[in-house]
């Protein structure tokens, strides 16, 4: 994929974990849907703890968008805050929602 002058696009891949109000409300469901319209790959799951972790692998611009709506979250939701665990690469094939860990 090239944008512009042919170049290749930047990827990035984070992993986040995201606090409040975020178990109960859709929140997983959420993210899968939006992280289709934005084109991303990774994954999204419960946290024992109460919170939700997510791995988003896609364009820079896609990847800070997803950031950004995860910060908002669903309606129902109430997000306290987001958090960047680690940055760096990966190699994902789709958008999956794992079992709770």
């Amino acid at each position: 994929m090239s944008v512009g002058g042919g170049g290749p696009v930047a990827t990035r891949t984070v992993q986040v974990r995201i606090e409040g109000y975020v178990q109960g409300v859709g929140y997983r469901a959420f993210v899968e849907l939006n992280a289709a319209e934005l084109d991303l790959e990774g994954w999204v799951r419960n946290r024992r703890d109460g919170s939700v972790e997510a791995v988003f692998q896609g364009s820079k611009e896609a990847v800070a968008e997803m950031l950004r709506r995860c910060a908002e979250g669903p309606p129902a939701s109430v997000v306290a805050r987001v958090d960047l665990i680690s940055e760096g690469i990966g190699a994902f094939r789709g958008f999956d929602v794992l079992p709770t860990a």
